[in-house]
């Protein structure tokens, strides 16, 4: 259990990592992919799988690659749009909102987080299936440790933004 716990902070260190914010694409892009592979092996080395077991694994991994490159193509888009949006001025920007537009975006973007998902899923069940139930609490213990952190991270990172925002109200 303390080799999870140590892998589930290993996960957090990565994810707060300040790498992710590195200034040229190239290198978010690197970072994003360094982190990609840390979560893998943390997960991997959880699990600590049989060699019967280890076939599982390519479509799983390829799995949780697909998604990591999928959001970060998400967060490519949205940091293009805002920085569109922050070359025009504010008053244009407001008056030509448009709502349904954004709830378009906003819907294919939830489209694609869920179509990675369910491909995740499936290519976990025939693995899950066969884990031991030593391997599936350990699988249970660092997916709640992850989704906590993460939590957390995201929380501290929106309380964050808004002391940045406070900044320039001053």
């Amino acid at each position: 259990m303390l080799k999870i716990a140590a892998a589930g902070v290993t996960a957090l260190l990565f994810t707060a990592s300040p790498l992710v914010c590195a200034e040229t694409p190239s290198a978010q892009e690197n970072a994003a992919n360094a982190l990609t592979d840390a979560r893998i092996n943390i997960i991997k080395s959880a699990l600590q799988l049989t060699p019967d077991q280890e076939k599982y694994w390519p479509a799983i991994e390829d799995g949780i690659r697909a998604r990591a490159k999928d959001r970060q193509a998400r967060i490519a888009n949205v940091a293009a749009r805002v920085a569109e949006l922050r070359e025009r001025d504010p008053v244009e920007v407001l008056r030509e909102r448009n709502p349904v537009d954004f709830l378009q975006r906003r819907a294919d973007a939830l489209a694609q987080r869920s179509a990675d998902l369910k491909r995740l899923a499936d290519a976990w069940r025939p693995l899950y299936q066969t884990l031991s139930p030593d391997q599936k609490k350990r699988m249970a213990f660092l997916t709640i440790f992850t989704v906590r952190e993460m939590r957390n991270a995201v929380e501290q990172r929106r309380l964050q933004s808004e002391d940045d925002d406070g900044d320039f109200a001053d």
